[in-house]
């Protein structure tokens, strides 16, 4: 029965794929039929293995269908609940959070937002309430030990670094580096405009938004003065000639 349910969800989750990529029209719709047959690990996963990936991967499909189709609010929802059934989802937050930004600005992101932890309090709010602590520290439980024998991106490398400890930093260590790394190098220009928003949309003024509209204004000033030229010395004035 259980294998029966998770079929279905499979097709579920193959329709909602196809969607994607129909909507963005990257994929030719022949391509369709061979990622049926080639996907042998989406098989096992769904009707072998019963794991829980399918269930928060199908939720997130459908989030991203509804943000597709302006939907946002029932995408953040949708997002939420994919969330709360597999916390690997969230290494999605980043790249939502910046299309929220970018499409409502810095305030108008924020109630999209609230629709995502309101969801996650309220299905939480039962384990909040019993064991609080213990709740929160196995959601984020950072010294959990993954075997070995279940890995495929790292499979090359010995036994013994794979279950190393500071292996596990390292890559924790990367991954929030990289974060910063874009935050700093490609996400600062979207910050720097919502920044101005919130400053310009706070009445009466206060000295936090005065201080960041400055601030903001100073870090344009220096881009510009840094950005390459657009007309180089070395291009002169054209002279008519009689």
């Amino acid at each position: 029965m259980a294998q029966n349910i998770f079929a279905v969800l499979y097709l579920v989750t193959l329709v909602l794929v196809f969607l994607i990529y129909h909507q963005t029209s990257k994929v030719p719709p022949f391509v369709f039929f061979f990622m049926c047959c080639a996907s042998y690990r989406v098989h096992s996963i769904f009707v072998l293995r019963l794991f829980n990936d399918p269930v928060a991967m199908a939720l997130l499909f459908l989030s991203i269908n509804l943000f597709l189709a302006q939907c946002w609010s029932w995408g953040c929802c949708c997002f939420s609940l994919a969330v709360s059934v597999k916390m690997n989802v969230l290494l999605f937050a980043p790249g939502l959070l910046f299309l929220l930004l970018t499409q409502f600005g810095f305030r108008g992101a924020l109630p999209k937002l609230a629709i995502c932890a309101a969801l996650q309090v309220v299905l939480g709010l039962p384990f909040l309430l019993e064991n609080p602590i213990g709740y929160l520290s196995r959601s984020f439980d950072l010294g959990r030990q993954f075997l070995f024998q279940w890995t495929v991106n790292w499979r090359f490398l010995p036994e013994t670094i794979f279950l190393h400890r500071a292996f596990h930093l390292a890559l924790l260590a990367a991954h929030l580096s990289l974060l910063l790394l874009f935050a700093l190098c490609r996400w600062h220009r979207l910050l720097v405009l919502g920044l101005i928003e919130l400053s310009w949309n706070t009445y009466p003024s206060t000295s936090f938004s005065s201080a960041a509209l400055h601030l903001c204004h100073a870090v344009i000033l220096l881009q510009l003065w840094l950005s390459p030229q657009f007309f180089p010395k070395s291009m002169q004035p054209s002279r008519k000639t009689h």
